[in-house]
């Protein structure tokens, strides 16, 4: 490996998503306070902040920081409504313009994840993986990635797994750069953000 790809994937590229996370936070932090208390009332006393385990790098298990876009409101018979159904106005936008990402730069400050990388999935999706698809967990996890300018939650597992991978060995500082500039393109055109149909994304069985 050239020493200077070298340098960037094991020092420079932490220390790069760390000084962007911070200043992100420091920029929009009023914005995240804001939307904070916005859902915290839309979402009916559910609260406005969720964390979920996620793997990571070399798919150590950590706790994943996003803003909670649905109530928690049941049926008679104690079980949640379906996502569709407690998925709010409110937290509807915020998916859509990417927002419930935002408190992930917390994550990124921690080390847990990039800025740019595979996007880290459920655990229990580990079992499922293929040998193949496993090595999108060689890098840390992002708030977005290769996969994600190529059709987001709209394209298969497998799909998004192989852009993933191919992301794991090209990855290089102008390949980042790249990445970068495209998603902000993919945010604004609001492109994306569920499977046709459907208000969240459709679960992972191995084969899909």
């Amino acid at each position: 490996m050239h020493k200077n790809l070298y340098m960037y994937k094991h020092f420079f590229k932490r220390c790069l998503s760390f000084i962007l996370a911070l200043t992100g936070l420091l920029c929009i932090g009023w914005l995240i306070v804001i939307v904070a208390i916005w859902l915290h009332f839309a979402n009916k006393g559910a609260g406005a902040f969720f964390l979920q385990e996620r793997p990571g790098k070399d798919a150590k298990i950590f706790k994943v920081i996003k803003f909670k876009t649905m109530t928690d409101e049941r049926d008679t018979e104690g079980n949640l409504l379906p996502d569709a159904q407690r998925l709010t106005k409110v937290g509807r936008f915020v998916r859509s313009t990417s927002i419930d990402e935002l408190p992930q730069l917390i994550n990124v400050l921690k080390g847990d994840m990039a800025l740019i990388g595979p996007r880290p999935l459920i655990p229990k999706y580990l079992k499922l993986y293929t040998p193949e698809q496993m090595r999108r967990h060689e890098v840390r996890p992002g708030i977005t990635g290769w996969a994600q300018i190529h059709g987001r939650n709209e394209l298969p597992f497998t799909e998004r797994f192989k852009y993933d991978v191919y992301y794991v060995d090209h990855l290089t500082f102008f390949f980042d750069v790249k990445i970068l500039f495209l998603t902000i393109i993919k945010v604004f055109k609001r492109e994306g953000i569920s499977a046709q149909g459907q208000a969240t994304v459709e679960a992972f069985n191995g084969r899909n």
